[in-house]
């Protein structure tokens, strides 16, 4: 029994390494004794209701908590294989893990775990240096194996997509209520980063824009953040749209374990990456980003990629918080 908890306790811990929105961490995890079993939850109290009205954004942070603990479970050899939506009755219940002795060890998942810990969102300016083409056929193969579709969008679409994310920005300004629910997750100060375990600490923010082109969103106009420097950034962002034939939280869970294979993928390649949510935060802009000529219905992440500097972690809630033993 000890030595199972113990395994339990260090899958999620590596699980929570995981990216979510404004790094809220909106997770929690139970294991029964006696039985193989680990759920996973959606926290409701780390909700954000001006953001993230249909609660997308905790379905896509804990799957990607999921595909982590997947990938800590093949690297010790086991099986992490998940049951999705496993109680009808409960919409907060997103999965139920089932652990079992892997007889064959999942190389595509264990290959991934020595860059658990080096994924980190970078919101510095990356280089112009183009990605081949080779690395990102793997990045879409690897968004088909968690059955979701990863696209890099021609010059047209790709300069629509980026109109877009500057007019979320402007939409946001314009909202003060959209403004304070960002603030409450923004860290500044010593002592703020020093004792927070949630949320994002100013040395995460990166540089400000030097002008409008910048494709990070710009925290400032949430919580003011001082000793800021300015930097330009890539004239031609390097992105690749996430996205689903449908949109039901099933797909939201799917799309949070594709998002965080193509990460870590991306990071294995060398790559630095970031994830842009703010244009699909606002239904009338979420439509207008997908390809009118694509198989995918329902974009759910826009991701950053390209050759920069890497991010440096951020907090992260004791295992303590988000893990009960019952």
């Amino acid at each position: 029994m000890t030595s199972h908890r113990t395994l339990v306790t260090s899958l999620v811990e590596e699980a929570v390494i995981a990216p979510s929105m404004h790094n809220a961490q909106p997770w929690r995890f139970v294991h029964r004794a006696g039985d193989e079993v680990v759920a996973l939850y959606g926290d409701p109290s780390r909700e954000m209701p001006r953001e993230d009205p249909d609660h997308r954004a905790p379905h896509l942070g804990c799957g990607a908590a999921l595909f982590n603990l997947r990938v800590a479970a093949a690297h010790r050899g086991w099986e992490a294989v998940p049951r999705l939506l496993p109680t009808p009755g409960d919409r907060w219940h997103f999965a139920d893990v089932h652990l079992d002795r892997a007889a064959v060890e999942d190389e595509g998942l264990a290959v991934l775990w020595p860059v658990l810990r080096r994924r980190h969102t970078s919101r510095f300016p990356f280089t112009e240096e183009r990605i081949p083409v080779e690395i990102l056929d793997g990045l879409s193969a690897a968004a088909v194996l968690e059955g979701c579709r990863l696209g890099v969008p021609g010059a047209w679409h790709g300069d629509t997509v980026m109109g877009l994310v500057r007019a979320s920005e402007m939409f946001e300004s314009a909202d003060a209520s959209v403004r304070a629910e960002i603030a409450r997750w923004i860290r500044t100060g010593a002592a703020d980063e020093g004792a927070a375990t949630e949320g994002i600490p100013s040395y995460a923010l990166g540089p400000r824009q030097y002008d409008v082109t910048s494709p990070v969103r710009d925290f400032d106009a949430a919580r003011r953040v001082g000793d800021r420097s300015s930097a330009r950034f890539e004239k031609r962002p390097q992105i690749a749209l996430l996205g689903t034939a449908e949109d039901t939280p099933a797909d939201w869970l799917r799309a949070g374990q594709a998002m965080e294979r193509v990460l870590l993928r991306a990071t294995l390649d060398g790559l630095a990456t970031s994830l842009m949510s703010q244009l699909l935060e606002w239904p009338e802009l979420r439509s207008d980003a997908r390809d009118p000529l694509s198989a995918t219905g329902f974009l759910h992440m826009v991701l950053r990629l390209g050759y920069g500097p890497g991010g440096r972690a951020t907090p992260r809630r004791p295992v303590s918080e988000v893990l009960s033993f019952v």
